[in-house]
């Protein structure tokens, strides 16, 4: 993971309730989550836009059928 420092303004209200929220020790920690939760829900939502004409409920039965 590359990283690079920046010299930000931010909400200290927002952080702080963001830091509680997620229960991260510090403000580095707390946007860095932040902002890989907000890429992680970015892709769920196109996930979830997604058309898998394959997957029927029979392929679904047999896929879940071969799991350990």
């Amino acid at each position: 993971m590359a990283t690079r420092r920046l010299t930000l303004n931010a909400d200290e209200d927002l952080l702080a309730q963001a830091q509680q929220v997620l229960g991260t020790p510090t403000a580095t920690e707390t946007i860095n989550r932040s902002l890989a939760e907000v890429v992680r829900r970015h892709r769920l939502s196109r996930l979830a836009k997604r058309r898998f004409p394959d997957l029927d409920p029979e392929t679904l039965d047999e896929l879940r059928r071969r799991r350990p």
